[in-house]
């Protein structure tokens, strides 16, 4: 794939509000396990956020996180775009549509607290935008995907970077697992993993997501205020 020109490959049949089911997958890359402290999981480690959580972000969009409630860090992810109901051995080539990259920001601070309680993650990983992605391009077939660099610039520096080939599990174990335990069809989205490099981000930073050598998103860290009671 000629990743000099991934803007030429953007779908516009892929309208991100009609975005159904937001699926995740954690631990997906051996080293963002390990510098988190965490076991490498057996199988895939599946979790959801709200599909009012998916933001759209072009370059420059404002992103306001709730900041005042402890460290938040980043994670960029390749997100894939389901095309068609998944059914048994389908292949990513035939169930994937569009791909795009985006940012799991995860309040830190609160995910410790409910990871000690036993509690699911949904205060730490489902706050409104905290699922921004760009937009969609066309899915260039698994094998062209696999070693194709993404990349996420914080204030002009590189803080993650990764390909596909470098998941513990692949798109299509993905899917079908997925597919098989929880079902999936056609708008659904998988945020498939983050590299390691994960960090805090600030208000007023500027992080930049590229495929390649090319943006294809942008945001700027905005701090939502506490909400009154």
């Amino acid at each position: 794939m000629n990743m000099n020109s991934v803007k030429s490959q953007f779908t516009g049949e892929i309208d991100p509000s009609n975005i159904r089911n937001v699926y995740c997958i954690g631990r997906n890359y051996r080293m963002h396990a390990a510098e988190l402290g965490n076991e490498v999981p057996q199988e895939p480690m599946v979790f959801m956020k709200p599909s009012h959580a998916v933001h759209c972000v072009a370059e420059g969009t404002l992103l306001p996180l709730p900041l005042h409630l402890g460290a938040v860090h980043h994670e960029v992810e390749l997100v894939l775009h389901i095309g068609t109901t998944v059914q048994p051995g389908m292949t990513a080539d035939e169930a994937v549509d569009g791909y795009a990259l985006g940012i799991d920001f995860t309040l830190r601070d609160v995910q410790d607290v409910l990871k000690r309680k036993g509690h699911p993650w949904m205060a730490a990983k489902g706050v409104l935008h905290s699922a921004p992605i760009t937009h969609f391009l066309s899915y260039p077939g698994t094998e062209a995907l696999l070693d194709s660099p993404f990349s996420l610039l914080r204030n002009g520096e590189a803080v993650q970077s990764g390909t596909a080939r470098d998941m513990l599990f692949s798109i299509d174990v993905l899917i079908n697992y997925i597919a098989e335990h929880y079902g999936l069809g056609a708008g659904d989205i998988i945020f498939t993993g983050t590299p390691a490099g994960v960090g805090p981000i600030e208000e007023h930073d500027e992080l930049v997501l590229k495929l390649g050598e090319e943006s294809v998103g942008s945001c700027r860290i905005t701090a939502k205020p506490p909400v009154e009671r």
